[in-house]
């Protein structure tokens, strides 16, 4: 099994290993462009702009401070080599004010970048969570959950780390250099004049490098996001993995992705070492130029000591910020493809949004001739299909696995709108359209274990907010859950994942009560008694149905749900 599975792997190797020049830099097309993302980014900045202007401020006070120990510096030279008049004593003093400064500028920026930072960082992770909870569904997710993690975590800290920290930080770093240059320049116009020239020859040069780190960088992205899918889908099902035996194809699995990785890392570092060299290269020849130069005038007698350690410092904090901006040029590639991966997350259309519009009960649903399909290549699920859920009823919805009983429950609670036909909610005053808005109608106990991490309480509060203790005691009862109150913690258990630490059939009546606790007119069970033993599923049936208040939907199995049922809808496995 594993020199199979290692296989592929191996040639993956070999092929990505050859280099080829051409592709390194061609241009790749973006799904978005600049302007697009531009805008979307301005959107996102518009929500830290406090955090953006504070470190900002900051960092042209550091170039103030910095300029000015320049000064100092070639200051206490001078009037130390007797080239000026004044006092050592005050001239050092100045210079210690200006580092007590600069470690107060410091200071202050560590505590913007760590506390205001966190929190910018949790108001956009929110913001997209929200728009992902709000958007339309299609039925079938287009991205891997762990990709949709990746996003949240990663792409999210990347855009706001660019947004309050390097674009106020490339504000600073501009004022650096133009101040730089003009101080420079009053020293010696020529050689200000000579590095200036060269910035049209870098920008020409970085449009190159953006253009294909973009590419690259995109693909390291893409290659991690798969990684960890790999990495919690294995996690997840870690039970049915040892069961299988299969530790060893999930690990390997594991390595080809990662190898995909390797190499794109591998592919994005060689381009960027590259270019990095020639821009380096650059930078030293530059710095050897004007101490060549500054060398000649203090020889001549046209500069003094002082002005020549002045002279080199003010070279090194322009080509300083010239590196700066060579690093800014990977920050913007990198933003920019964490913005596009934001952006393909909000693509989904919102569903309508407003005020929740609650009928009042026993209110039913009915279908007038729906028809459903997921994709036009994989045919109808549901064709032509009428039926009334009249109020007060209780129907079991019954057919073979893949008939569409789910997608029946997903048109009836609006999580999916019928390509034909009207799914409507009425009562003995209105009959409307069914739509999102109209989902506080509704109680849904999904198929399988559906607790949350967290204790039995908190679980029970998403049904209900501010549910008392005494509501919580009587739905548990209800759904015959009173097993709960025997647990040495009662409803302060905490449970694993999944409902980890409780059974099937605990968690499923755990479920039922959060249902119940709900208190809606209609209620949707799909297979929610499968893990119960026959009498405790023929009590809590009778539980739910006792005062005949609500309209009950059952997705079910097991004949004795049908019993308990008024009517039944029988769903056939299209052809």
């Amino acid at each position: 099994m594993q020199s199979k599975a290692a296989e592929p792997s191996a040639k993956f190797k070999a092929q990505s290993s050859k280099l080829n020049i051409r592709e390194y830099f061609s241009r790749k097309e973006s799904k978005y462009s600049a302007k697009v993302i531009m805008k979307w980014l301005w959107r996102a900045w518009r929500g830290n702009q406090l955090q953006a202007v504070l470190n900002a401020s900051l960092g042209l006070l550091s170039v103030v401070v910095s300029l000015a120990q320049v000064w100092a510096i070639q200051h206490a030279i001078d009037v130390a080599s007797h080239t000026a008049e004044g006092s050592l004593y005050w001239a050092v003093a100045y210079m210690g004010l200006l580092i007590l400064a600069n470690f107060a500028i410091s200071i202050s920026s560590i505590w913007v970048r760590n506390i205001l930072g966190i929190r910018a960082q949790n108001r956009m992770q929110q913001r997209m969570l929200d728009r992902i909870l709000r958007s339309e569904w299609r039925g079938k997710e287009r991205m891997h959950s762990g990709d949709v993690i990746n996003r949240l975590e990663g792409d999210v800290g990347n855009v706001v780390s660019f947004l309050t920290e390097t674009l106020p930080g490339a504000l600073s770093t501009l004022a650096m250099f133009l101040g730089a240059f003009f101080y420079l320049f009053s020293m010696d116009k020529w050689l200000a004049v000579i590095i200036i020239v060269m910035l049209p020859l870098f920008l020409a040069v970085s449009k190159i490098y953006v253009n294909q780190m973009r590419h690259f960088t995109r693909q390291v992205r893409d290659s991690d996001s798969k990684v960890q899918s790999v990495l919690q889908e294995t996690v997840q099902n870690r039970m049915l993995i040892k069961t299988l035996e299969s530790d060893t194809m999930m690990v390997d699995r594991l390595e080809n992705t990662q190898s995909e990785l390797r190499q794109n890392v591998v592919k994005r570092t060689m381009f960027s070492v590259f270019s990095n060299l020639i821009l380096n290269f650059g930078f030293a020849l530059g710095y050897l130029v004007a101490f060549l130069w500054s060398a000649l005038r203090m020889s001549a007698g046209t500069l003094t000591f002082g002005g020549m350690t002045a002279f080199l410092q003010l070279v090194n904090r322009i080509q300083g910020p010239a590196r700066g901006l060579t690093k800014l040029v990977p920050a913007f590639v990198s933003v920019f493809t964490a913005a596009e991966r934001l952006m393909e997350l909000e693509e989904d259309p919102m569903e309508e949004q407003g005020e929740p519009i609650e009928l009042e009960g026993p209110c039913g649903v009915q279908l007038e001739a729906v028809s459903y399909e997921y994709e036009p290549t994989d045919g109808k699920v549901i064709d032509n299909l009428s039926f009334d859920f009249y109020p007060g009823s209780c129907t079991a919805i019954l057919g073979e696995t893949g008939a569409g009983k789910t997608t029946l429950v997903r048109l009836i609670l609006a999580l999916l709108r019928p390509q034909s036909g009207e799914v409507s909610i009425y009562n003995e005053k209105m009959k409307k359209t069914l739509s999102p808005r109209m989902r506080c109608n509704f109680v849904y106990v999904p198929q399988g274990n559906t607790l949350m991490s967290g204790t039995i309480r908190e679980n029970l509060r998403l049904g209900k907010l501010n549910a008392t203790d005494e509501e919580m005691k009587e739905v548990l009862m209800q759904a015959c859950a009173g097993f709960v109150f025997d647990l040495p913690k009662g409803l302060d258990t905490s449970c694993a994942e999944s409902g980890g630490g409780l059974s099937e059939g605990q968690a499923q009546r755990i479920a039922i009560a959060r249902a119940l606790l709900r208190n809606r007119g209609i209620m949707l069970f799909d297979e929610a008694t499968s893990a119960l033993d026959p009498d405790t599923e023929r009590q809590l049936l009778q539980n739910i149905l006792q005062k005949r208040d609500k309209t009950v939907i059952f997705i079910t199995h097991r004949p004795a749900v049908v019993d308990y049922c008024d009517q039944t809808l029988k769903i056939e496995k299209l052809a």
